[in-house]
């Protein structure tokens, strides 16, 4: 093993350790284990119709390969991340796209096929770019296809988000108490909707 890949497979070690850690400290005594599928499951439907906060609970196969790639400096917000859209869950599907050269200093992007829920099976996509004034910033969006009309799809499953503006004519924009935004987009006689949101 060369020094290379020692590094990676230290901190790949310790980043499982660390955030291992983190979510024991934020279970409480008595609670359900995270990481189970139905958790991941309750998590990824969360990411396409909720505007719940993102919680890293266990180290998840995307992220894995991340750090065996040297994807390194972002490999916690790439768990934080995939973990919200249900990259724990083993009915998650994904395509990495891996950087060229000199992995821990370039953009890295996922999208996964995320498994339904109260929607129809969703697309997620997830980006993550080193040295940011944060450290690594990450940028993530679920598109998914709703059998209702988008007044329906607003009133049912983004109660808590009002309508903030169209973006010229046909596109709704919803917003609530979270940094994402919502697209809504008429699609025959159903709607596409977009949740966008940057982690900071």
């Amino acid at each position: 093993m060369n020094v290379s890949s020692l590094k990676v497979a230290i901190f790949a070690s310790l980043l499982v350790a660390a955030i291992s850690a983190y979510a024991e400290a934020q279970t409480s005594p008595g609670a359900a284990p995270s990481g189970t599928t139905r958790r991941a499951q309750e998590q990824s439907q969360m990411a396409v119709d909720g505007t719940q906060t993102i919680i890293s609970t266990s180290v998840n196969p995307i992220t894995q390969t991340a750090v065996s790639l040297g994807v390194l400096s972002c490999a916690s917000r790439i768990n934080q991340v995939t973990n919200f859209l249900g990259g724990t869950s083993q009915e998650t599907g994904a395509f990495i796209f891996a950087p060229p050269a000199e992995a821990d200093q370039s953009i890295f992007s996922v999208s996964m096929e995320v498994p339904g829920g109260q929607a129809a099976t969703a697309y997620a996509s997830a980006t993550f770019a080193p040295n940011q004034a944060n450290g690594c910033g990450a940028l993530y969006e679920t598109v998914a296809y709703w059998p209702l009309s988008c007044d329906q799809v607003a009133q049912r499953h983004f109660s808590g988000m009002k309508r903030l503006r169209e973006v010229r004519q046909n596109i709704t924009v919803l917003s609530g108490n979270s940094p994402a935004r919502v697209f809504l987009l008429p699609a025959g006689a159903g709607c596409v909707t977009v949740k966008k949101e940057i982690v900071r």
